[in-house]
Parts: C-alpha cells; structure tokens; sequence
C-alpha cells in the first residue's frame, strides 16, 4: 500500500457574481418519513442518499439512504418506506456498533446492482444487492471483510473509520474511494467476489493536505478537537473523466485522479478558509476568529455533499451542499469547474425547507413523475418538530438544470 503526500495546488475559479440575496429556489414534490435520533426512533439520524435506476421500468426506482445507526432505509419514488435493513451490533459490550455514514451504487457487479455503504462504526464497507423484481436488498457483505483503515477493534473504537464513500468503475475493475473520519486520509479499495459474498482491498490511499499557506506567508490548520484533522466526507466520481471531487468540510472541494495519482487541485474553498478559529474545551466548539479575507465567496462550511448532473456532449454540472447556509452550489463539469451560480430547496406542496444538508444525489433521466430527473437531498433540521428530538429526513425534488443558468 501506497500513501502520496501532496503539495498545495490552487486554482482561482473563473469570475462570477458572488451569492445572491434570495438564490432561486426548487420545490420538492415529496419528502420521506421523518428519522428519530433517540431510543424510540431506533437512533436514526439521515445522512446520505443513493438513487438506484430501474433500467427497465424507471417509475420503479429506488431511494437509498443511510440513517448512521439506524441502518438503511430504502424509499419508491414516493417517499415511502419499503425496507429497513439494521446497522450489525457491536462486536462486544464496550466495541463500536454498525453506524451507516455513506451510500454509493455499482451497477452490473459480477450480474448484480449494488448499494455500497461505509461502516463508520465498523471501519468496514457492507454490500447490498438490489433485486429489481422485488425491490427488495439484501446483505451478500462478506462477513470475514477487513478493516478499511484499522488493524484492530480497539483502533476501530477510537472513531478514525471509515467515512466519506464513493464507487468508481474504471472498465478494469470496480473500486469504492473511501475517507477515513477526522483525518485527511482518502483510500481506494477494489472491490473482490467469492462464492457470491462481496469484499475488498485496499489497494493505496493519499493524503490530503492539513495546513495551508496564506497569502501573507502565514500558516494555517482548520481548527478543530485536538488530535483531528480537516476530514473528507462528501465525495462523487465524474465517471465520464475519471476524476474524484471531494470536500474537506472545513477547506473546499479538491478535484484529483480517482486512481489517486497525481495532485489535488483545490477547485474553490469555503468561506471561512484561512479564518483561525479557536478551539473552546468547555463547549466543545470552535470560536470563530478574525476573517482576514482569505475565503471564497459560495461555500459555507461545512462542503458536504457532492452530485454530478450529466449533460448531453460532456457537458454537466457538480452540485454541493453548501451547509452552513442552507444552498447547494453548482460548478461546470468542463475545464477548471467554474462556478455558475447558487440554489436553495425551499418549501412547497405542504413540505418544509432543506437546512444544514448533508448528502445529495442527482440523477437527470426520467424517473416516473420526475420527467427531467430527481434530485435527492437530506434534510438535517426536518419539521414538523417533535419537541426537542432530532429530526432528519429526505427530499425528492424534480431537477430542473435552468436552476443554475
């Protein structure tokens, strides 16, 4: 195993005008049930969506998304509920249980469709085969897969697991590029069949940069608890380039070679890039400094989820979830990823606003009602509210590319 440590490589991205006041706003057309993170709500806590595509009748695709310990949930196109699949339980009394962060789809893998998840509590990957008859998935994980990242159980306890999730298929093989939690380490696994179970192995892994120079020579590391890193969460492969886009939540979004060759190149950072914040012991929080202007000017950290649109003739747009101000902002798939503007998911139909999302999926082919295609986004703050419980959920809005023109 391989491990590439990289230089800074910055690239300014083409002008455009700065977010506007009131961004455009796209109305979802269904939401799914709401996900309780207590006991009674099975500590369920959305986080991340697939959209598996039903090659032979697409008004019967899926929605897959991952709820951290409360597992999988699996959705039609109305929103509602066809399946649950539990997150495993911990090992032992005091190990980490099962905790579903990310989801990603392999399409045709030895003749089956799979949902692919990363196991943060687990360190591992889990594997779910799609029947397109029956809607149904079922588990083919391979129950002697190894770690991603760690040796051991107590390494896996200490949390530095498996993270961030994203397939790639390179006409050679089919791999998942895996981030690990509260490092800047991405990994690339193969993904291996035997006797129809599905496993992995890790075949190199990259580094990415944890401090910065600033223009005024000064350096700087976002803050944090200490002992952790700037981590990579959201990441997408543009599988008509082969290129990997992920976003350190704290930085921006990188684009490098999905094999992790090469550098990185940081296409647009957040706002609040170069800031030093302080890290407070007694909230736990990070206390925001003094903005010396080193940011830019349409992320609000954290970057979280990325989606690629595909356009006809290569054309097409990346979308991120801009989280700390509730909108998604969109980049062009060609050249250096210029920025094209800014959109929110508002409320509409009886259905409440998007705020603080994590991941998102776009697919632009029809999908029974969703005549130009469906965009999928977690809601972290879902209402309506229910006391003081934490409430998450999905929405399905109809993707409409004029958005960001």
């Amino acid at each position: 195993m391989r491990t590439l440590l990289l230089s800074l490589a910055l690239v300014a991205v083409s002008a455009a005008p700065a977010l506007a006041a009131d961004p455009p706003r796209a109305t979802p057309l269904a939401e799914t049930p709401a996900l309780f993170d207590d006991a009674a709500g099975g500590n369920a806590n959305g986080d991340d969506p697939a959209i598996w595509v039903n090659k032979k009748n697409s008004a019967r695709s899926l929605v897959i998304a991952t709820a951290k310990e409360g597992g999988l949930y699996v959705y039609d196109l109305d929103g509602r509920q066809l399946q649950h699949i539990a997150a495993p339980p911990a090992p032992g009394k005091d190990d980490e249980p099962g905790r579903f962060n990310n989801v990603d789809l392999v399409y045709g893998f030895h003749g089956r469709d799979l949902a692919v998840v990363s196991d943060r509590g687990r360190d591992q990957l889990r594997f779910y085969a799609v029947d397109p008859v029956t809607l149904r998935l079922a588990d083919v994980s391979d129950p002697a897969a190894p770690y991603v990242f760690n040796k051991d159980q107590k390494e896996v306890n200490e949390a530095r697991t498996a993270y961030g999730l994203a397939t790639w298929q390179d006409g050679g093989g089919d791999y998942a590029l895996v981030s690990r939690r509260h490092q800047t380490r991405i990994g690339l696994a193969r993904l291996t069949e035997r006797r129809g179970k599905v496993s992995y192995r890790l075949v190199r892994t990259l580094d990415l940069p944890r401090a910065f120079e600033l223009p005024d020579g000064s350096r700087w590391r976002p803050c944090g608890e200490p002992g952790e890193l700037a981590q990579v969460e959201g990441m997408v492969v543009d599988r008509g380039r082969d290129v990997l886009y992920a976003a350190q939540e704290d930085v921006g979004i990188w684009r490098l070679p999905a094999d992790l060759s090469g550098e990185p190149v940081l296409v647009d950072k957040v706002k609040e890039y170069g800031r030093q914040d302080t890290y407070d012991p007694k909230t736990e929080e990070c206390l925001p400094g003094e903005d010396r202007g080193h940011g830019g000017e349409h992320l609000a950290a954290d970057a979280e989820g990325l989606t690629i649109w595909y356009g006809k003739g290569g054309a097409g747009y990346l979308l991120a979830s801009s989280q700390g101000d509730n909108t998604f902002a969109a980049y062009r798939r060609e050249g250096r990823n210029a920025y094209l503007g800014s959109f929110r998911v508002g409320t509409g139909r009886g259905i409440d606003a998007t705020e603080h999302s994590d991941g998102a999926m776009v697919v632009g082919e029809p999908l029974g009602r969703f005549r130009e295609g469906l965009l999928v986004v977690h809601d972290g703050q879902n209402t309506p509210a229910d006391g003081e419980r934490e409430n998450t959920n999905f929405k399905f809005v109809p993707w409409d590319a004029r958005l960001v023109r």
